[in-house]
């Protein structure tokens, strides 16, 4: 193995709902080739998710600029620029973050769309009700239950193995991230707006599962699209029978590979 991979941060990011554990299993398959491995954390985010779930209140308020500012001052800490994983809303910010400069590559799985993709569907507005039927909830943390966890994250499992990720990962999150994804389209400075056409960035994995409620593989694909312009390196792979909660579910390790292999091949 080069000095170099074994060198290479990498910063894996989750999204809304999930704690950073959920990562435990990718973190130690990186370390294992050679990669300085970590999870980045949430404001408020305590150690473990059963701390977390008890102290809800200090997550609440925090919107997306926030989330990614500090998280930078995380990514900061390395000497060089670290290869950026993110699921969900964490990537998202993976590609806000890329697109910044701050990363030397990024890999966005079942990514929240950003400003200026068309066409989000039922399935993903369904999904959020739980925050989005109550304005108040803007400034407020939101649990979801754990019908409303498999809705949105474990559809494409087992009712047991769901009810096992519920307990293992699940936490509650700031609202304000769903509320300004959904409303992005009617604000000219919305906190999703990613540098799609910034030709100097690292290159991109755009990663869909194809039985996911909550991205769509074609709300993954309409990402893809919005890249044309630029002449970075943005690369696309769809999971067949793969569910919102690919990252952590039986078959995270497929998933996981494919990435390393992936970042192997661009010279990572």
């Amino acid at each position: 193995m080069s000095t170099d991979v074994a060198r290479t941060p990498v910063v894996f990011i989750h999204g809304l709902w999930i704690h950073g554990e959920s990562w435990r299993p990718w973190i130690e398959l990186f370390r294992r080739n050679g990669y300085d491995a970590v999870a980045a954390k949430w404001p408020g985010e305590a150690e473990t998710p059963e701390a977390t779930r008890r102290n809800t209140a200090v997550m609440a308020g925090y919107g997306l600029h926030e989330v990614a500012d500090f998280i930078t001052g995380q990514l900061c800490l390395f000497q060089e620029k670290p290869v950026l994983i993110g699921h969900s809303i964490g990537g998202l910010l993976v590609q806000s973050l890329l697109g910044r400069g701050l990363g030397a590559a990024g890999i966005a799985i079942d990514a929240a769309p950003f400003k200026g993709v068309p066409d989000v569907p039922l399935s993903a507005i369904k999904t959020t009700t739980p925050v989005l039927k109550n304005p108040f909830n803007y400034n407020r943390t939101v649990s979801l239950n754990e019908a409303q966890f498999r809705l949105g994250f474990a559809s494409a499992v087992s009712e047991k193995e769901s009810r096992e990720l519920y307990r293992k990962y699940a936490i509650p999150g700031p609202a304000r991230p769903v509320f300004q994804t959904v409303t992005a389209p009617l604000n000219p400075r919305a906190a999703t707006k990613v540098d799609v056409r910034n030709a100097k960035r690292g290159p991109l994995l755009l990663v869909a599962g194809a039985a996911d409620h909550t991205v769509p593989p074609g709300m993954v694909k309409g990402m893809l699209k919005a890249y044309r312009r630029s002449r970075a390196i943005t690369d696309f792979k769809e999971f067949p029978d793969r569910g919102h909660s690919l990252i952590m579910d039986h078959g995270w390790k497929e998933l996981a590979e494919y990435t390393l292999n992936w970042l192997h091949a661009k010279g990572f």
